[in-house]
């Protein structure tokens, strides 16, 4: 006779009876990763989440003890931790450097128009609602934000010798990428994207040209 109790795939996901479940913990993560990034932090409610996910309310308290503050705080470290390996992987798939920044501001503007202009920096809605008003999600911004800069100054490094000026050219495209989110969002238009794309092409081109170490084409 066969018990109730789930067992566990090999991916880890639970399974009862024979059918397998999604985690009741990735889902609520899941879609408060959404609503956040959509919606920002006080415009989401925990019953709203709970009802996206398709889990009981109080299953968000059990994995979640600290509430909303801490499922935000773990939504913000995994999420941008996991954007940020995506544009390493964009900037990593075409092999001219220059060329590679353009390729993913357009991947950005792309994206963004294929959800309808809502889906854009998974952390910069709450970055900005937080910053003065919960230390404990702002520093987790500012480490995720302070990651993606280290990682960006490693990859220009490639190219550019100066590591000050790598370093520049990271905040640069953080900077740049954020701005056009913004004005792409506002105009319902993809173009201020691909405008960004290429001044940071061009931003690189010139650190790279100054170099001495232009890459073959």
């Amino acid at each position: 006779m066969k018990s109730g109790r789930p067992t566990r795939t090999p991916d880890g996901r639970a399974k009862e009876m024979g059918q397998a479940r999604p985690d009741t913990r990735l889902k609520i993560q899941g879609a408060a990763t959404v609503l956040f990034r959509r919606n920002g932090y006080s415009g989401t409610g925990l019953k709203r989440i709970a009802t996206e996910a398709e889990a009981p309310f109080g299953s968000i308290y059990h994995f979640f003890p600290g509430g909303k503050q801490q499922l935000a705080e773990e939504v913000i470290r995994t999420s941008g931790a996991e954007y940020g390996q995506m544009v390493l992987a964009l900037l990593d798939s075409v092999p001219d450097p220059v060329e590679s920044v353009v390729h993913a501001f357009q991947a950005a503007a792309d994206h963004l128009t294929a959800t309808d202009y809502a889906d854009a920096c998974p952390i910069a809605t709450v970055a900005l609602e937080v910053a003065g008003t919960d230390e404990v999600l702002r520093v987790a911004t500012a480490e995720v934000f302070a990651g993606w800069v280290g990682a960006g100054e490693q990859w220009f490094a490639r190219w550019v010798s100066d590591q000050d000026a790598a370093r520049s050219l990271a905040y640069s495209m953080i900077m740049i990428l954020e701005g056009a989110f913004v004005l792409s969002r506002a105009a319902r238009d993809p173009e201020p994207l691909r405008v960004a794309g290429r001044s940071m092409a061009e931003l690189l081109r010139t650190a790279i040209d100054r170099a001495g170490r232009r890459p073959n084409r």
